[in-house]
């Protein structure tokens, strides 16, 4: 029984470090967009 106890033990640390792996260490925001000016040709001035 104790045997049993031990895999059980061993399995859910794995899911738990599996999980984590996945899942990252929090949720990260996206980095936001930098506008970048450009030129357009086609108006004339």
């Amino acid at each position: 029984m104790a045997d049993i106890e031990k895999v059980l033990e061993e399995i859910t640390e794995w899911i738990r470090k599996l999980i984590e792996a996945l899942l990252g260490p929090g949720a990260q925001p996206e980095p936001e967009l930098i506008p970048i000016p450009v030129k357009d040709p086609k108006r004339p001035r």
